[in-house]
């Protein structure tokens, strides 16, 4: 059977979800919205936030299932730190565009590994 990190990562590698997307619809349940919801509320997060290539969406979709879950604003901006910091040390940046190599021409880890490090990290703090 498939770990939810995989089934996110997957979502984003057959490009059928944006980064924010694969991470808030394999957590929907865990959000308590429905799946579609899940797809209209990441929707404008692709690509660094409606395309601008700023904080990665798989982040932004790990933010949006914290404060869904936990409905306690402390406490989710908490464990986002920690997700943020983890994923910061493991890839070098939390920016789409760094990520990618825009600008520098080195990517530092492509979307869908983005996507299974940022569902990793969220496990994480839901498990705590």
């Amino acid at each position: 059977m498939k770990t939810r990190k995989q089934i996110a990562a997957e979502k984003k590698r057959c490009n059928s979800h944006n980064c924010a997307q694969a991470i808030l619809h394999t957590y929907a349940d865990v959000a308590g919205i429905s799946e579609e919801a899940a797809m209209n509320i990441a929707g404008a997060f692709g690509g660094g936030m409606g395309c601008m290539e700023g904080t990665c969406g798989a982040l932004v979709g790990a933010g949006l299932v914290l404060g869904l879950a936990n409905k306690d604003k402390v406490k989710s901006m908490k464990q986002m730190h920690q997700v943020m910091t983890k994923f910061q040390e493991r890839n070098g940046a939390t920016q789409c565009k760094l990520l990618k190599g825009v600008g520098t021409k080195v990517m530092l880890r492509e979307c869908p590994d983005c996507v299974a490090d940022a569902a990793e990290f969220l496990e994480e703090e839901l498990n705590q």
